[in-house]
């Protein structure tokens, strides 16, 4: 049966299907270089691999070396170069030595490691882990790196920054004698977001085109969950990554999506599905918490008392072309 010309008409008129972003969509990297904490499994190793497969000189910062080295080993098609430095978050020595040691410039900063829901402890420094891992870590390490960076920070949070309750515990960031795996990791992922806020406003202040942005994974089931205090959580996290997550390589795609794309300084990128837990990357909000700009002062300075690492001067107007 010939088609009519009204049938003709509506299908040139319906419109195209717009396909979701992926790795596909990447510019090219060549002669941009990425530093990538906790950068040997997981959402951070598919970070490094999507960056040097688009040709970025990708540096792996990790705590063991050698497993740094045996994670770049599993790259393949890189058309940038790989290469491994030690640096222990949980110890701001180690911050310090491998800021010391930077040459040259970095176009993007990618503060990706961290650790959730661990026992009850304390960093080399004295602050409880996941605090002093996931927040302190980072923002000491960003600080010391900042004159270098050229484009963007991007510091990954965590849904888990909505947790019932969850705040910055100011009279006690340690958690002392209140000790809570979720609440302890819920303040490290709100403070993530705080940081991302006052670091934004800082870098406006100063004149600076370098942008601060936060990404979270979603669900993704990475080794992230197996190091959980209460074995009925692992229990339920196995479960749950087999049934609900995505992998390591979708859960990446808010951190590529935050490191390569042309968004507003402060930007939040998350997947796009039901509850954020999966889907393609996409802006989304966060907490009236992860919101407020005096808790985010306040943070900043805090955390300068804590890490003796200020917010340094920089260049006016520095920064570089979005890729």
């Amino acid at each position: 049966m010939p088609t009519t010309r009204s049938t003709q008409s509506k299908k040139q008129t319906e419109p195209t299907k717009q396909a979701k972003w992926n790795v596909g969509d990447i510019a090219d990297q060549t002669g941009r270089t990425v530093v990538v904490t906790g950068a040997n499994s997981g959402i951070g190793l598919a970070t490094v691999d999507a960056l040097a497969r688009a040709g970025a000189h990708v540096v792996l910062a990790v705590r063991d070396p050698r497993r740094g080295e045996a994670a770049a080993a599993t790259v393949r098609g890189a058309k940038g170069r790989l290469e491994v430095r030690r640096l222990d978050l949980a110890d701001l020595a180690s911050v310090r030595e491998f800021a010391g040691a930077w040459q040259g410039d970095i176009d993007v900063l990618v503060n990706n490691a961290g650790v959730m829901n661990v026992p009850e402890g304390t960093t080399q420094d004295g602050f409880e882990t996941q605090f002093g891992t996931n927040h302190l870590g980072h923002f000491a390490l960003t600080n010391l790196l900042l004159p270098h960076v050229r484009d963007r920070v991007i510091t990954v949070s965590s849904g888990a920054h909505r947790y019932p309750g969850a705040r910055i515990h100011f009279e006690n960031l340690n958690l002392t004698g209140a000790y809570s795996p979720m609440a302890a990791y819920a303040q490290s992922k709100l403070a993530n977001l705080l940081f991302t806020l006052e670091l934004q406003r800082r870098l406006t202040e100063a004149g600076s085109r370098v942008r601060a942005l936060a990404a979270h994974p979603g669900w993704a089931a990475t080794n992230l969950q197996g190091h959980d205090a209460s074995a009925l959580r692992r229990i339920a996290m196995q479960a749950g990554n087999r049934l609900f997550a995505q992998d390591d390589k979708a859960g990446a795609l808010p951190t590529l999506y935050a490191a390569t794309q042309d968004l507003p300084g402060a930007s939040y990128v998350g997947p796009d599905g039901l509850g954020e837990m999966r889907g393609a990357p996409t802006l989304v909000g966060r907490s009236r918490a992860a919101s407020d700009p005096e808790a985010a002062r306040r943070l900043w300075t805090v955390s300068e008392e804590l890490t003796g690492a200020t917010f340094p001067e920089l260049p006016a107007l520095s920064g570089s072309a979005t890729a």
